[in-house]
């Protein structure tokens, strides 16, 4: 175990209570770390698809299984029949919450506001990957779809939460889906409420109703749960995991698509010169953060983007070398004076921005200062809402920014790589720009022989692995504690599903 397991040890306050259940066994209170965004979060807009999917009110056309895998979910068949042309087949009897049919017609219309700028459910995530030309029913039953340029990850776009089927809205229905759950309320940044469709086609939904609150901070969260104020949370705590169970409480955890990792600055700053991101990348050793920080529950070291083993992964192993490093450093150009690393006359230093809302990422962003300065590197954590780091980020206020992303929450590499690296990417905080990237990119979203589409993400993760615009840390494994007696819950690898119609109590 590493010496920094010891120190985040000795930080934990270990409440050794038993476990009350106060809450009904028709009504699941469950606790996440982010609340909605409005009074009616349209699913289409930001990431509001998320909750409104984990939560089953929406469904999207295609789904994504607990091994990555695709399949038809609204759809019953899905075939493409030119290069840009794909044939989706509705499954037959489907029904919005207040009745009416799931039309060819009524997808067009659920789908289309996504990529018009003038509507309130624009995203312009999503509509850069669907990549839509045009719709159009063909009966009632059948949509067909065009995109702008062969597009080998539309299908599994199709899957995004974003992507969600909805009906015309109404004052009952406001949020008029297809899911075991029908939406009835949000109080921003607070809390989320659905009630059960009986008349769900696959079955009656487990609970009355399902109560979502948001609690940033993992501890609160964790307090609460003892408390019996809630049933469940996602997210708990991995540093009291093991504890927790020994109160009565039932514990799921599994493997997840989730990366914890640095996005680098690459526009300015030291972090700019490729050997000295690759020297901060070989300083820091992941076996190390995994077992201070996760405590056994479960993550695994990142060497690539992707877990070793699974889907997509490149050979990459991680790699913890500080004398390779300090050699890259002085390869630089900088200068080991009385202990401290010296760039043109002045000490190196790094800020590292994170944020809270996940309780394994500030021991990440110190363990990792702490690695830095053993080398002689000056380092300092900021940490703060991530909203406000993202900005500083991209304002070149922040060197290393520690994120928490699902790398596959569609099951195809394409979409996160363009938001994450490509040069115009919505979400590169690092600044980072590199033409070869780019095209490498472009390559695989319009390439449909897996193996060819294989060969080019690993060539991705090669640059990667090399000029470090990201620094993969971890591959964590989701923990979610609940209540005694859960049943038909599994902790899914995109974590954007939680609760099914199958999910209940049982005593």
């Amino acid at each position: 175990m590493s010496k920094f397991s010891s120190i985040a040890a000795a930080a934990l306050i270990m409440l050794g209570t038993t476990l009350p259940v106060v809450a009904q066994d028709d009504t699941l209170t469950i606790s996440v770390t982010f609340g909605p965004t409005a009074e009616v979060p349209d699913p289409r807009a930001g990431y509001n698809g998320w909750m409104s999917n984990q939560t089953g009110v929406t469904e999207t056309l295609m789904g994504i299984d607990y091994d990555l895998n695709l399949y038809p979910r609204l759809a019953d068949s899905i075939q493409q029949t030119a290069p840009t042309i794909w044939r989706v087949t509705l499954r037959d009897g489907l029904a919005f919450h207040d009745g009416s049919a799931v039309t060819a017609q009524a997808v067009i219309d659920a789908i289309g506001p996504i990529s018009d700028e003038n509507d309130p459910a624009f995203n312009k995530r999503i509509a850069g990957v669907l990549d839509l030309a045009g719709m159009s029913a063909d009966g009632d039953r059948a949509v067909i779809f065009e995109t702008n340029s062969p597009n080998a990850a539309f299908q599994w776009s199709l899957s995004d939460p974003g992507v969600a089927i909805l009906g015309a809205p109404s004052e009952a229905f406001p949020i008029n889906a297809t899911g075991p759950y029908i939406f009835r309320g949000a109080v921003p940044e607070q809390s989320y409420r659905v009630e059960a469709n009986a008349d769900y086609r696959l079955g009656e939904p487990g609970f009355d109703a399902l109560r979502v609150v948001a609690s940033p901070d993992p501890a609160t969260a964790s307090l609460a749960f003892e408390a019996g104020d809630v049933d469940m949370v996602i997210n708990y705590p991995e540093t009291d995991f093991e504890r927790i169970q020994g109160t009565g409480a039932q514990g799921f955890t599994a493997p997840t698509a989730r990366l914890y990792f640095y996005s680098m600055n690459t526009a300015s700053g030291p972090l700019a010169n490729p050997l000295i991101r690759q020297a901060v990348s070989l300083a820091v050793d992941r076996d190390g953060i995994v077992d201070a920080v996760l405590s056994g529950v479960g993550g695994v070291p990142a060497g690539t983007i992707y877990p070793a083993g699974k889907s997509w992964a490149a050979d990459i192993p991680s790699t913890y070398d500080p004398v390779l490093a300090e050699e890259l450093l002085a390869e630089a150009g900088a200068v080991k004076q009385g202990g401290v690393w010296m760039l043109d006359g002045a000490p190196i230093e790094i800020e590292i921005l994170t944020y809270s809302s996940r309780a394994a990422l500030p021991p990440t962003a110190e363990i990792t200062q702490a690695f830095l300065q053993q080398i002689g590197i000056t380092a300092t954590v900021r940490v703060g809402e991530y909203g406000a780091s993202n900005e500083a980020m991209l304002a070149g206020e922040g060197d290393m920014f520690l994120q928490a992303w699902v790398m596959l929450p569609q099951g195809d590499p394409g979409s996160i790589l363009g938001f994450l690296l490509s040069s115009n990417g919505g979400s590169n905080a690092g600044r980072y720009a590199n033409p070869a990237l780019d095209a490498l990119l472009v390559e695989g979203q319009t390439t449909f022989a897996q193996a060819e589409r294989e060969r080019i993400y690993d060539e991705v993760q090669q640059i990667i692995a090399t000029d470090v615009p990201l620094l993969p840390v971890f591959h964590v494994s989701q923990a979610v504690v609940a209540r005694a007696g859960l049943t038909g819950y599994r902790v899914h690898p995109t974590e954007t599903y939680w609760i099914t119609h199958e999910t209940r109590f049982v005593e």
